[in-house]
């Protein structure tokens, strides 16, 4: 599934490239990015602190093992990488898109990730923590005993998402659509089966 930019809008340009590049265990510190192209570059355990990358793509790039803190990925196009435990922390993707990536036991403790895209995104047993995905593009994402744990999902798509076994425990719920979502044993709390319960349109009393 292609994540297609909301009103149609294509990726932003870039003026230079990096290709084929090894930054394995490379550490970035406050380094920024405008528009740079990167291909096929080995980030496996880098370590990122608050580096900038704005309008930047991404493409077949390993970003395995690596962890990112009160880093800025914004308006970025990731296509075709792959962060398997890679390590998201306090970091801004607002607006950027991924595409035919993998995220084995991705992990990602707060931040803003809202308007992101993640369509049909294979997000099995990765792990979101309080983490801002607001109008994020879910449709047909594959969350199967992921946890999205007090994380902000107002105006999120999920139209076809599976949540089967989702740890969904104090996450904003207020915009789900259980007819079109699998939430076989998805784990809420008390507050949010009030919430689902009228959403199917339950008359809940105490």
């Amino acid at each position: 599934m292609t994540a297609d930019r909301r009103q149609g809008r294509p990726a932003f340009p870039t003026r230079t490239a990096v290709r084929s590049a090894d930054w394995d265990g490379r550490d970035l510190a406050q380094e920024t990015y405008h528009q740079v192209l990167f291909v096929d570059v080995d980030m496996t355990e880098l370590t990122n602190s608050g580096s900038v990358f704005e309008e930047c793509t991404f493409s077949s790039v390993r970003f395995n093992v690596s962890e990112h803190e009160d880093a800025l990925f914004l308006n970025c196009t990731f296509s075709r990488c792959s962060f398997f435990d890679a390590t998201f922390k306090a970091c801004k993707m607002t607006g950027s898109m991924f595409d035919g990536c993998s995220y084995g036991l991705l992990k990602v403790e707060g931040g803003d990730w809202s308007f992101t895209g993640l369509p049909g995104a294979d997000l099995r047993g990765s792990a979101f923590h309080g983490v801002r995905l607001r109008e994020a593009d879910l449709t047909g994402a594959r969350l199967e005993k992921a946890e999205v744990l007090r994380c902000d999902l107002s105006g999120a798509w999920l139209n076809g998402a599976d949540l089967t076994g989702c740890d969904l425990r104090g996450s904003d719920l207020s915009d789900l659509d259980p007819s079109t979502v699998t939430l076989k044993k998805a784990i809420i709390d008390s507050f949010q089966a009030t919430v689902v319960a009228t959403a199917l349109g339950f008359d809940v009393r105490a």
